[in-house]
């Protein structure tokens, strides 16, 4: 009877051939050679190319040192770099004004310099995508609770937009025509378009008049104070947007999605408050069940009308801006697989409340937060769609007589600002002002008392209902305020006219 083996057998034992890092240190010679005939050849590569781009590293020392030479205005050459490298064992054991001299030799002419920069780089990559997979298996062999299969797949593709972020410097300068015909594009686009936007429209007129609508690959971020109506608002654009891609006959437009992260509330909260936005009935009776037949029925409709809607809704918690970016991208190709074009907002309540992923120990919160802002902006023109972030404000706005809140008060960093293209801030007298109703006892006659309760009540007759958007920065057009109509019952905003709100249509 035979016994299975514990080791295989000889013919068995055929392992592939030890395969070293794709490597070309002809290449890196022949660069680093060019760089010291002529330092005009470090013009070709310098805006990509860095020291540890190099399989060699000696070889990576020598172009840093080339490099902060060059930028110095000094020439680099054997002389000067020998001096410069000398503490390096290579310069030591090979006497370095030798070993440079032979690499300035060795080159022939700097004309390929910008190939051979190209090479290096495109080796460099191909080993970190080696790198980048051995860590990939190793990590899905471990059976570690903290890093599910899918952190596992988000934390990878986050490294590969890195990896193939970094190659955007590879891109020569493009020709001014270029730019313009892309312009002119845009601009027929929105010329063609019965609305006249160049964007994805808010479903609010007198905003998207102020803005051209929501602008592909823009940042917007939308702030405000606590109860202002930054959730509310964020949901009202995302619907009509979505309600946009649903109906429109365009076919640039139609099929879009927008895509609702939504870290502070759940995906059955943000789903009740449309609801009772739509259905024009109070989200709390909604929560509590204090509904009639006739509400009820209501509901049941509006319900039915908002199936099939174009909106995706995640509420993890903690995000990172990676998992975002590998979500979306998911569902764009997931989008464009079943025949429709991919996304076409992204709404992400809030900012602050984002994972800013790879910390340095060093980090503080204002460095945190304009990591987050930065990889919003690039998020945005990664997928190249609008992005429509939330943020807080900071307290100081509650300090001032004046409570309309302004570019300096978002909340810890001027990041947001400088990377956002759109800022607009949710405003309501209402709030403030009725916290501010007289009380009698502060009175010493109810004469007094009565006027002054007459004229808050006349002045809360003029600001019920009001909203503003003030627009802070725009980088396509102008500033300014757009006055909205607001119901708080049912967090719906509106366009301000009265006669504007009845040509509204669920």
């Amino acid at each position: 009877m035979n016994k299975l083996s514990s080791t295989p057998a000889k013919d068995e034992l055929k392992s592939e051939p030890l395969r070293s890092p794709p490597q070309n240190i002809e290449a890196e010679q022949a660069l680093l050679g060019a760089i010291m005939i002529n330092n005009k050849a470090y013009d070709d590569v310098s805006d990509y190319l860095k020291k540890e781009h190099f399989s060699y590293s000696f070889y990576g020392k020598v172009f840093e040192s080339a490099s902060k030479l060059i930028e110095q205005g000094q020439n680099a050459n054997p002389i000067s770099l020998s001096t410069y490298l000398e503490k390096e064992p290579e310069i030591i054991e090979q006497k370095g004004f030798n070993l440079l001299t032979e690499l300035a030799n060795s080159t022939v002419t700097i004309i390929n310099a910008k190939e051979y920069g190209r090479i290096i780089y495109d080796l460099y990559l191909r080993r970190e995508l080696i790198n980048l997979g051995q860590i990939v298996v190793n990590n899905a062999f471990e059976a570690d609770p903290d890093q599910t299969a899918i952190n596992q797949i988000e934390v990878t593709e986050q490294r590969l937009f890195e990896l193939s972020s970094n190659t955007d410097s590879l891109n020569d300068l493009n020709n001014f025509d270029d730019a313009i015909s892309s312009a002119i594009k845009i601009a027929e686009a929105a010329y063609k378009r019965d609305d006249s936007l160049a964007g994805t429209t808010t479903g609010l007129l007198d905003l998207d008049s102020k803005l051209g609508g929501l602008h592909s690959s823009d940042l917007i971020i939308l702030a405000g104070r606590p109860s202002m109506g930054k959730t509310a608002l964020a949901t009202t654009i995302a619907y009509n947007a979505s309600k946009y891609f649903q109906e429109t006959d365009k076919e640039e437009d139609k099929g879009k999605k927008v895509a609702f992260f939504s870290l502070e509330m759940s995906e059955e909260q943000l789903a009740t408050r449309l609801l009772a936005e739509k259905a024009r009935i109070n989200s709390h009776d909604i929560r509590t069940g204090r509904l009639n037949e006739d509400e009820f029925d209501k509901l049941i409709l509006c319900t039915e009308k908002l199936r099939g809607l174009p909106m995706m809704i995640d509420d993890s918690p903690a995000l990172t801006i990676g998992a975002i970016r590998t979500r979306c991208r998911r569902l764009a190709r997931a989008s464009r697989n079943n025949h429709h074009k991919g996304l076409g907002l992204i709404v992400i309540d809030y900012l602050q409340l984002l994972d800013p992923g790879k910390r340095n120990q060093n980090d503080n919160r204002v460095q945190e937060i304009s990591a987050i802002s930065r990889g919003l902006k690039a998020l945005a023109k990664d997928l190249d769609v609008p992005v429509l972030a939330l943020s807080q404000l900071s307290r100081a706005v509650e300090q001032r007589e004046d409570k309309r809140p302004q570019l300096a008060d978002l909340r810890e960093s001027g990041s947001i600002e400088q990377d956002a293209d759109v800022v607009m801030f949710v405003y309501r007298d209402e709030y403030y002002l009725e916290k501010k109703i007289p009380q009698e006892s502060n009175f010493e006659s109810n004469e007094l008392f009565q006027q002054k309760l007459n004229k808050w009540q006349n002045d809360m007759d003029d600001v019920h209902n009001k909203a503003e958007v003030i627009v802070g920065k725009q980088r396509h057009g102008p500033v300014g305020k757009v006055s909205l109509h607001f119901q708080p019952e049912y967090t719906h905003f509106s366009n301000h006219s009265h006669q504007d709100m009845e040509k509204e249509n669920f």
